[in-house]
């Protein structure tokens, strides 16, 4: 995947990442889609890319499935977005089934 680093695009590794957000009182005052461009943007600046944003009812209020380059990325941007839109993330790693399935092939004794 292209990636701008050091003011060049080349291609890097990522690693997808899913970001769990809790909305605050404070939040729901910023609500709408010039925010959410705005996160789109920041996400961007770190280093990473939106693949897709959902709303969800019930315990987490929103997510966001994203790649970045390593888990520095993703905690700098994680942080930097709470600040920005007062909602609390909870950022987890993700790996595709298959790609997971490879790595304990043969590996698991159970």
């Amino acid at each position: 995947m292209p990636v701008l680093t050091g003011g060049k695009e080349r291609w890097i590794d990522m690693a997808t990442y899913f970001m769990f957000g809790k909305y605050s009182f404070e939040s729901f005052n910023k609500m709408g889609a010039e925010r959410t461009d705005e996160a789109v943007s920041l996400l961007y600046k770190f280093g990473g890319q939106v693949s897709s944003m959902y709303t969800l009812l019930g315990e987490q209020d929103i997510v966001l499935i994203v790649d970045f380059p390593d888990l520095d990325h993703v905690m700098k941007a994680s942080i930097a977005l709470t600040k920005m839109t007062g909602i609390s993330f909870k950022t987890s790693p993700a790996i595709a089934v298959e790609d997971f399935d490879k790595l304990i092939t043969g590996r698991l004794h159970l």
